[in-house]
């Protein structure tokens, strides 16, 4: 074993917590880790990876090395090191395990051997044309003896930009089998980290045999390739997490590119028997194979294992700190087999079920959803019992705010009005999947039509609102969609039970598989990255979770609004007791509510009135907190506390109350604070609505009633997957025609567009055809 300490200067032990003096890391990755644990038993799952302390990252030769196998990919390194050098200033212990000093010392060879051929060619050749150069075929362990001090120096430099010390070990099989070697090795890997130094691990490659085919001792891995010097680095130096990077996505269920390979999230070692394996990477002695057999030894040993891409540029910058994260990147390999259906395998069995859901009858999707009413309301008790053992816990957690608490609370009016609505959308689901929109004669005996079809498979995420779940299904059933729902950990009883009399329901006409509930540890971030099962995303919940998700996904199209700041205008010639109702309901029947009124626009010349007043005192009297806006807070000479922000969503018994002069500046003021969600306006001038009416645009707006009617099922659509404040597709309350897209069908009898050219002998006609009311394909 050789072992050289780099050229740099000698940091001081872990336990100063020193960050000494070179160019700082990210200000993200400042946070120290201290979360030590035993060492024995591997993770069960991604989220405890995130109390990893000693980390192994292999980085293997198509990782390293360049596209043409001469010379390293730096790029990729520099972000690879940048990351490494973020988790050692955490506070975890890191080390590496890498391959390139081959194809380093292949370009070194390379060059010297050019440089060479041409000198002696200019000396024999004299003022004669230079004849073409070739280059021997190079020995492998020749360049690696030319390749190793400059691939230490490049990580040398690289890590002292963040004030990072490195030592290379070079190692062979000897090191661990001999006792005495081996305790060497572990005392040297034990002091450098001690020291705060990361260790650059390879092969000595420029001494080491070729590999044997099983060579394998009786229970020990051989080293033939730095997949098992990684696996056995690990396992005698009780590392938590081994990553390990290579040119593949992860592990697959049959061999990338072929065309139903799927990658696999978590492999359970009595799995193995399933998969097929493909060819080695382009560089390399290793393969997937040589992998999986190198983690599950690892993972025997204690030590969890990821295997992720680390070549791809979209997630190279990110993918170790994102595996560290517990983020789904790569296959996580658990001694622990998953105890239900993973959420990919979820999605393809609602995809599956959903296409025989969207051709059941009309009048079969609706059985279904007044059965589940039904349910609702026969099952109220066990259903109330779980949200009580759901609101218990949430209140004695104190993690929750009230307002999330109150969207928490069911109540048997809350369960009876669910069920009222269903028994609505029941009625109106006979006149949605199928429907003829419109019919076309593109010419004699070819016509066209265009017919309502479902979306396909619908991502439905919330918080906490666990009457969400059957409204939302009632409407994916309406709708012929397939539909995937994941809520709130403080949900968790009630939505289970939600879930199990909704599969209840579809069960009648064996689809109970179209609506599937996600009860696994998965992240929102993760979900979002179905882009290739999902076709729509739908977040029920804060602002923040529907800015995360509108953040997170990439690829699939998000429904829903990520604010509810709703106004109230009051009119100079407004109605006293108008005003006083609508204000008072707009914000204090229900608070928490998306379309309740966050701020309250008065017309100057109310001021000092009685209307006014009477306003501020029913607003008291409600124990609503007024926040006054800057030109309200100029009138008074005592405010109440002055706005932090007139974008402001409070979701509880407070809002913000500001003047304006005009209705004019009414419109003004909400198109520049406001959501697009909903705005009122309280007048008894007709002329002044209608431009209020046109002028404001946002999804909902009103004359004369209270904002909280912006709601599905008051709508009349019999529920409602949200509210959308987008522009395109749907917009506002969204019920089942949101839900709906539509496909072309074209009934031909050996047409071509051939017989319509000028040679031709057909023409065009393009006739509308009537389409009765209620007409299906």
């Amino acid at each position: 074993m050789f072992t050289r300490l780099a050229l740099c200067s000698r940091l001081p032990p872990r336990s100063w917590q020193s960050n000494g003096g070179g160019v700082p890391i990210r200000a993200f990755s400042q946070a120290k880790f201290s979360l030590p644990r035993p060492h024995g038993k591997s993770f069960a799952h991604r989220g405890e990876l995130k109390q990893a302390k000693r980390i192994v990252v292999k980085l293997g030769s198509a990782v390293v090395t360049r596209g043409d196998e001469c010379g390293l990919a730096l790029g990729r390194l520099a972000s690879i090191v940048e990351q490494v050098a973020m988790l050692q200033n955490q506070g975890r212990e890191m080390m590496i395990v890498t391959s390139g000093a081959v194809a380093f010392g292949r370009q070194r060879l390379r060059h010297e051997i050019l440089l060479s051929q041409s000198v002696r060619q200019a000396l024999h050749s004299g003022q004669n044309q230079l004849k073409e150069m070739s280059v021997p075929v190079l020995e492998a362990r020749a360049c690696a003896a030319a390749g190793q001090s400059g691939l230490m120096a490049l990580y040398e430099a690289m890590f002292t930009q963040y004030s990072i010390c490195t030592a290379q070990i070079l190692v062979t099989n000897l090191d661990f089998h001999d006792e005495q070697k081996r305790r060497n090795l572990n005392s040297t890997l034990q002091e450098l980290m001690r020291m705060n130094i990361i260790p650059i691990i390879n092969t000595n490659d420029a001494v080491v045999p070729p590999p044997v085919p099983s060579s394998d001792l009786q229970g020990v891995i051989s080293i033939k390739d730095n997949d098992s010097l990684a696996a056995r680095l690990a396992v005698e130096m009780k590392v938590d997490l081994l990553v390990a990077l290579s040119d593949v996505q992860g592990l697959y269920d049959s061999p990338p590119g072929t065309d139903d390979a799927k990658l696999i999230d978590m492999f359970y070692p009595g799995d193995q028997q399933s998969i097929t394996y493909g060819t080695k990477s382009r560089v390399g002695i290793g393969g997937m194979e040589a992998k999986v057999k190198a983690a599950l030894w690892a993972l025997q040993g204690g030590t969890s294992v990821v295997i992720a891409n680390g070549t791809d540029p979209k997630v190279t910058g990110h993918v170790i700190t994102d595996i560290v994260e517990g983020k789904k990147v790569g296959t996580f390999f658990s001694e622990v087999k998953p105890a239900g259906p993973t959420v990919e395998q979820q999605t393809e069995m609602a995809r599956h079920a959903g296409r025989a859901l969207s051709s059941l009858l009309p009048e079969q999707r609706g059985e279904i959803i007044c059965c589940l009413a039904e349910l609702l309301t026969e099952k109220k008790d066990e259903i109330l019992s779980a949200n009580k053992r759901d609101m218990e816990l949430a209140t004695a957690s104190g993690r929750f705010s009230q307002a999330l608490i109150d969207r928490l609370s069911l109540s048997t009016a809350k369960l009876n009005s669910l069920a009222i609505g269903l028994r609505q959308l029941s009625v109106s689901s006979r006149d949605s999947v199928g429907r003829v929109l419109r019919r076309t004669r593109v010419a004699n005996n070819l016509e066209l039509e265009q017919i309502t079809v479902p979306i396909g498979v619908l991502l439905v995420i919330f918080e906490s609102r666990p009457d969400c779940l059957p409204q939302v299904s009632a409407l994916a059933i309406a709708s012929g969609n397939a539909l995937l729902l994941k809520g709130g950990k403080e949900a968790a009883n009630t939505n289970k039970i939600l879930h199990q009399l909704t599969q209840e329901a579809l069960s009648i006409h064996g689809v109970s598989d179209a609506v599937q509930l996600v009860s696994t540890r998965e992240e929102v971030e993760d979900l979002c990255r179905l882009d290739k099962m999902v076709d729509l995303i739908i977040p029920r919940g804060s602002s923040q979770l529907v800015r995360e998700i509108q953040k997170a996904a990439k690829g699939i199209p998000v429904l829903g609004h990520s604010e509810g700041v709703c106004h109230v205008y009051i009119d100079q010639e407004a109605s006293t007791d108008k005003a006083i109702d609508i204000v008072r309901d707009s914000k204090c029947d229900y608070p928490a509510a998306c379309n309740a009124m966050e701020t309250l626009l008065i017309h100057k010349d109310l001021l000092r009135t009685p209307l006014f007043d009477q306003i501020v005192d029913m607003l008291r009297a409600e124990n609503v907190k007024i926040h006054a806006g800057p030109r309200f807070a100029s009138y008074l000479t005592f405010s109440p506390s002055e706005v932090k922000s007139l974008r402001t969503e409070y979701g509880d018994l407070e809002c913000c109350v500001e003047v304006v002069d005009s209705m004019e500046e009414a419109v003004d003021h909400i198109h520049k604070y406001g959501s697009s969600h909903t705005d009122v306006i309280v007048t008894e001038n007709e002329e002044t609505a209608e431009q209020f009416l046109q002028q404001v645009d946002s999804a909902c707006v009103f004359w004369n009633s209270s904002s909280r009617f912006a709601d599905g099922y008051r709508f009349g659509l019999g529920a409602e997957v949200g509210i959308s404040t987008a522009r395109i597709h749907a917009r506002g309350p969204v019920g089942l025609e949101g839900l709906l897209t539509t496909k072309w069908i074209l009934r031909g009898e050996g047409h071509t567009v051939a017989d319509f050219s000028e040679q031709g002998n057909m023409k065009y006609l393009h006739e509308n055809i009537p389409v009765p009311q209620g007409s299906f394909m």
